[in-house]
């Protein structure tokens, strides 16, 4: 297994349906509750273990989830609101190195429910024209609002993989709450 993939790369080609959208808001929609049962009950010593070598800790992975799906949140608003917006990057990096990133999850587990909430309620709403509307990273270069949605549920899979792979290598309980 690829510890730095776990589920591998988001590969997405050809259109996007109405079908594969609800799975990937209903994804996003779960993950937050997946992530708390996965990561609530860990002790301080395993949230401050890497999920693997030269990897952030299970602790920099929750805030990280939570400082990428702001972004997400304000990208996909940006997107369906102006005209082919230039969003900002940020260095995810640089980001999980912060004091922020050393204090409990349960701020970033907290914040991750509503913010999921609103999210997929706002996205369940789009007709085909919004999910059509595109912002430019400087990086990706276009992205659909459709197509990130994918990209958001991938991401959020891909680092609760993260976790959960860690908790099997180290046969660590994982929660049911």
């Amino acid at each position: 297994m690829n510890e730095q993939f776990p589920i591998g790369l988001f590969n997405w080609t050809g259109p996007i349906t109405k079908q594969e959208t609800d799975q990937w808001i209903q994804e996003i929609r779960e993950l937050p509750a997946q992530l708390r049962r996965t990561a609530a009950p860990l002790t301080d010593e395993q949230l401050d273990t890497p999920y693997r070598s030269g990897g952030w800790t299970v602790r920099q992975v929750v805030h990280h989830l939570a400082d990428s799906h702001m972004n997400a949140y304000i990208r996909f608003k940006l997107a369906l609101t102006e005209e082919t917006p230039m969003i900002k990057p940020y260095e995810e990096g640089a980001w999980a190195k912060l004091p922020d990133s050393r204090m409990p999850v349960e701020t970033s587990l907290a914040l991750l429910e509503p913010l999921h909430e609103r999210w997929t309620w706002l996205l369940s709403g789009l007709t085909e024209e919004e999910l059509e509307k595109v912002f430019i990273h400087p990086d990706s270069g276009r992205v659909t609002v459709g197509e990130n949605i994918g990209m958001y549920a991938w991401h959020g899979r891909h680092h609760l993989a993260h976790i959960t792979a860690l908790c099997d290598r180290k046969g660590w309980k994982q929660g049911t709450k």
